[in-house]
C-alpha cells in the first residue's frame, strides 16, 4: 500500500471510531420500531357478561342484607390507574392516558383492559407474582435452581394464555433439566444442601394450588382443621419417586417413600394417598402425573376457588378470603348458595381455566369499580363497608409498584419492551436496588404490611427520587418545564404524569400562584421540581385507591 494512502487511513481512523460510537449510542438510545396495534374490540361475550352479572348480584344482595350503601363508581382515570397497577405494576404513562382519552364508546375501559392483557408487561409482571407464590423469592442453589429461567418460562406461558390447569400440571409432573425445561425449577426449588425436601414440595403444592396450609400436619394432626399427619404423608409420597440428578429431574420407580415413626423410631413405607376425592385420582401415569391430575381435576373445587381468590388478591391487593393460602373447605352447594369464589371458579373451570378471562370478569364487576371515597364519618362503618367490598380498599403499593410508578412518572412516554435500551436497563437495575433498600415483601405479599419511616425517607431523599426530581432534557420535569404551554396546562400535566388525574380547583389555584411569581425559566424549573417532589411523596402516590 502506498505511504500516502496508509497515512490517509490512519488520519481518518479516529474520526471513523468516533462516528461508529455515535452510531451505536444513537441505536441503543432509540426505540425499536413499534408496530401500532389497534385497540382490541370486544367480541360478543354473552357468557362473560352473565358471570359478571352473577358477581354483581351476589354483592348487591350482600350489601342489602348488611344494610350498606356502596360507594359511587370511581371515575375512569382512577379505574385506569388501578388496572395499570394491577396488571403492569406501574401507573399509566401520559402517552397512555392521552390514548385512552381519545377513545370513544361506553365500553372503552373493557377494551383498554384487553389491551393491557395483550401487552407483554402483563405477562412479565404476573410471572413475578406467580413465581413468588410457587417457589418464593430465595435464589436457592444456583447449580440446580434457576429462578430467572422459571420466571421467564412462566411469562411465556402467561403471554400464550396457557390454560392454568395445564400450567400447574407441568409444574408438578415436569421432568428434565432446570435450564432446558424451566418448569422443573418448581421441584428443584425444594433442594437444600444437595437434598430434595419432599415435605417442602407438599406444602408448596397445597398452599399454591389448593389454598390450604397443611405444613404443621407434617409433624402432628392439625390442631384447628381436619388435616391429619397421615394426609400430609400420603400426599408427600407422590413425590417419593422424584430425583434431582446431574441430567435433571427424573422419575425413579424403584424408590419408596419412607418415614421414621416418631413413636417407635422405626422406618415405615408410606403409600401415596389423597385426603379427599379419591375417585378423582387416576390409576394411570407416574405418581406426580397422578397427583397433578388430582390437584387440577374439574371436581376439585379447592383448585378453582384458590385460583380465583389469589387472582382477586392480585387485582385488589387484598384477597377475597384472607389469608390467601388458608381457605375454608368448600361448602355443599346442594345445601348452600354458591359464594363469590364458587361463581368465579365455575366460570374459570367451564372456560378452560383462562386467567385473562378471570381477570376481565373481576375488573368489570361492581366491587372493582367502586370508589375509595365515602361520606361516612364512622371508622367502624368504613371498615365494615370495606370488608364487604362496598368500598374499594385502600392498599399500600408493593415495592415493585412504587419504583415502577416512579420510573414511569419520570418519562412522558410509555416505558415498556419497546423503550430504548438505556431506559430498559435503567428500569431493571433501579428496581433491584430500590426493592432491596425499600424491603421485599417476599412470598406473603398479599398480607397487610405497615409502612416505615425509612421507606418514606427513601421516597423523599433516595438517589432515584433526587435524580428524577431534578430537571433535565431527558426526564418529565425538564420536558414539562420547557413545554410552550400555559401554567394551567403545566400543572395539569404534572398531576396526570404522577397521580393519573387532573388537579382539583384548589390545587390548581395554589400552584398557579407559585408559577405566577416566577420571573424566569430557572425559577419555573425550580417550582416544577418542587411540585414533582410533593406529588411523589403524597400518600396518593404510594397507595392504590
Amino acid at each position: 500500500m502506498p505511504a500516502s494512502a496508509r497515512n490517509w487511513i490512519l488520519a481518518c481512523l479516529p474520526a471513523g471510531v468516533v462516528a461508529l460510537v455515535i452510531s451505536l449510542v444513537a441505536w441503543a438510545s432509540s426505540s425499536p420500531l413499534k408496530k401500532t396495534e389497534p385497540i382490541p374490540v370486544l367480541q360478543n361475550e354473552d357468557s362473560l357478561t352473565r358471570t359478571v352479572d352473577q358477581v354483581d348480584q351476589f354483592f348487591t344482595q350482600e350489601w342489602q342484607e348488611r344494610e350498606l350503601v356502596p360507594a359511587a363508581e370511581a371515575d375512569e382515570l382512577t379505574q385506569m390507574r388501578r388496572l395499570s397497577l394491577a396488571l403492569h405494576g406501574t401507573i399509566p404513562s401520559l402517552e397512555e392516558i392521552r390514548e385512552f382519552q381519545a377513545m370513544s364508546g361506553d365500553d372503552r375501559l373493557e377494551r383498554w383492559t384487553l389491551k393491557l392483557l395483550d401487552d407483554r408487561r402483563f405477562a412479565d409482571y404476573f410471572s413475578e407474582r406467580f413465581t413468588r407464590a410457587f417457589v418464593g423469592v430465595a435464589q436457592g442453589q444456583f447449580i440446580v435452581f434457576r429462578r430467572d429461567r422459571f420466571k421467564a418460562w412462566l411469562s411465556e406461558q402467561i403471554q400464550a394464555n396457557t390454560p392454568y390447569d395445564e400450567l400447574v400440571r407441568k409444574l408438578i409432573a415436569g421432568e428434565g433439566l432446570w435450564t432446558g425445561d424451566p418448569e422443573t425449577n418448581f421441584i428443584t426449588a425444594a433442594v437444600a444442601d444437595g437434598n430434595l425436601d419432599r415435605n417442602k414440595l407438599t406444602g408448596s403444592t397445597v398452599r399454591a394450588f389448593l389454598g390450604q396450609r397443611i405444613d404443621c400436619a407434617q409433624c402432628h394432626d392439625h390442631p384447628f382443621d381436619h388435616w391429619k399427619q397421615t394426609d400430609f404423608e400420603g400426599l408427600t409420597a407422590f413425590y417419593g419417586q422424584v430425583e434431582v440428578q446431574v441430567l435433571g429431574v427424573r422419575q425413579n420407580n424403584k424408590l419408596k417413600y419412607e418415614v421414621e415413626d416418631r413413636n417407635t423410631l422405626e422406618t415405615r413405607t408410606v403409600a401415596p394417598q389423597v385426603p379427599f376425592l379419591n375417585e378423582c385420582l387416576p390409576e394411570e401415569g407416574t405418581l406426580r402425573e397422578r397427583l397433578a391430575t388430582w390437584v387440577t381435576h374439574p371436581d376439585n373445587r379447592r383448585f378453582e376457588r384458590a385460583s380465583a381468590n389469589r387472582t382477586w388478591g392480585l387485582l385488589f391487593g387484598v384477597p377475597y378470603i384472607d389469608p390467601v393460602d388458608d381457605l375454608p373447605a368448600p361448602t355443599d352447594l346442594t345445601q348452600e348458595a354458591p359464594d363469590l369464589l364458587d361463581i368465579l371458579g365455575q366460570d374459570f373451570r367451564e372456560n378452560g381455566y383462562d386467567i385473562k378471562r378471570l381477570i376481565q370478569i373481576i375488573v368489570t364487576s361492581k366491587p372493582f369499580q367502586r370508589s375509595s371515597s365515602t361520606d361516612m364519618d364512622d371508622a367502624e362503618e368504613i371498615q365494615r363497608a370495606t370488608r364487604a367490598w362496598a368500598l374499594f380498599p385502600l392498599v399500600r403499593l408493593r415495592p415493585e409498584q412504587i419504583i415502577g410508578s416512579m420510573l414511569q412518572s419520570s418519562s412522558l412516554k410509555t416505558i415498556d419492551q419497546n423503550s430504548n435500551l438505556f431506559m430498559r436497563a435503567r428500569r431493571f437495575f433501579s428496581e433491584i436496588d430500590f426493592v432491596r433498600e425499600y424491603g421485599d415483601l417476599g412470598s406473603d405479599e398479599l398480607n397487610d404490611f405497615p409502612g416505615t419511616i425509612p421507606q418514606a425517607l427513601l421516597r423523599m431523599n433516595g438517589q432515584f427520587a433526587r435524580d428524577n426530581g431534578s430537571a433535565s432534557p431527558f426526564n418529565s420535569v425538564g420536558r414539562i418545564t420547557s413545554l410552550d404551554i400555559s401554567n394551567d396546562k403545566r400543572i395539569e400535566t404534572c398531576f396526570l404524569v404522577c397521580l393519573s388525574r387532573p388537579p382539583t380547583a384548589e390545587e390548581l389555584t395554589h400552584f398557579l400562584k407559585q408559577y405566577e411569581s416566577a420571573t424566569n425559566q430557572k425559577q419555573r424549573e425550580k417550582i416544577t421540581e418542587d411540585l414533582f417532589w410533593a406529588l411523589y411523596n403524597s400518600p396518593e402516590f404510594s397507595w392504590n385507591h
